[in-house]
């Protein structure tokens, strides 16, 4: 009894000690605690080289265990597109009236696979990625980022075969081809975007992941990988009118259009909704600024919980 009464009480600050002066006076700060916009900008550059080194890492590591290794990266979208041939281009008839459709549909198929990948691996960026989220202190955006950037290089990769199938069906190299350039950098500043979004509510609610895939599939079907959204609508003159305007708009749709555009001599800017540039860059803007300011504003509530 005579130890516990000898014991000296816990100290704690005086009720009159201005506690958030005396951590400042310290150098304190609140561990995890959300930084000003301009610097979380600052500490994301400061950890480009992790993100890259983090992306291809992933890259590397995602067919590690195949025997045909990375060639899945060409192997994927092109069975894909073979599915896609098949049942709506020979079963559905959606190759009539479609000047090398083929071409056409690849082009289409590789570059919403690269918006599907972005969006479903940014979903779980966070929630799939808890351990490294508990372990570490980093802006936790260079997770969707990296993942978005996996996809890109993947993309890329696979790009050998899209050019080899163009060449293959007689579509001239054309100085075009060029456009690819600008048209893959919004389509990845729109999936970085769309990715941060789905990276919050993922983080939130683990149960959006397995409910994304029906709804990317949906979304595919509205954004002419497989068919000509110009074609349709001359099939289709007693449509109303609003349905032509929303369907060019969507964002997969332009960044698919556009690529067609640079590399296939048959698409005609015709096809394409007015102002496509205009709109391809205002929806990376609109996605890529409002889903870094959006995952940014809940950076301290990553991994806990």
């Amino acid at each position: 009894m005579s130890q516990v009464l000898d014991t000296p009480p816990p100290t704690t600050a005086p009720p009159d000690v201005d506690l958030a002066a005396l951590a400042a006076r310290h150098g304190l700060a609140v561990s995890g605690a959300r930084p000003t916009l301009r610097e979380y900008v600052r500490q994301l550059w400061d950890r480009r080289h992790f993100i890259t080194a983090f992306s291809t890492a992933k890259l590397t590591a995602q067919y590690s265990q195949a025997k045909l290794g990375q060639l899945w990266q060409i192997m994927n979208p092109l069975l894909n597109a073979a599915v896609y041939f098949l049942i709506f281009g020979v079963l559905l008839g959606s190759r009539d009236g479609v000047p090398d459709y083929v071409p056409f549909l690849v082009t289409g198929v590789f570059i919403w696979t690269f918006t599907q990948s972005s969006i479903l691996t940014g979903t779980r960026a966070i929630s799939g990625n808890l351990g490294l989220v508990r372990a570490l202190h980093f802006p936790r955006a260079a997770l969707p980022i990296s993942f978005c950037l996996q996809q890109l290089q993947q993309l890329l990769f696979s790009m050998g075969a899209l050019v080899v199938i163009v060449l293959a069906f007689g579509v001239p190299v054309a100085a075009s081809w060029l456009l690819a350039v600008p048209a893959l950098a919004l389509q990845f500043v729109f999936n970085a975007g769309v990715s941060m979004i789905m990276a919050r509510v993922g983080a939130k609610t683990p149960d959006i992941a397995q409910l994304m895939p029906f709804v990317l599939r949906t979304w595919m079907y509205t954004s002419g990988v497989m068919w000509s959204i110009d074609h349709l609508l001359t099939k289709h003159p007693d449509w109303p009118s609003w349905v032509g305007p929303v369907l060019q708009a969507n964002p997969p749709a332009v960044y698919i259009d556009l690529m067609r555009f640079a590399l296939i001599d048959t698409f005609q800017g015709s096809q394409l909704p007015p102002h496509v540039w205009a709109l391809a860059t205002g929806w990376a803007l609109l996605a890529g600024v409002g889903g870094f300011i959006y995952f940014w504003k809940a950076e301290e509530t990553y991994g806990r919980g």
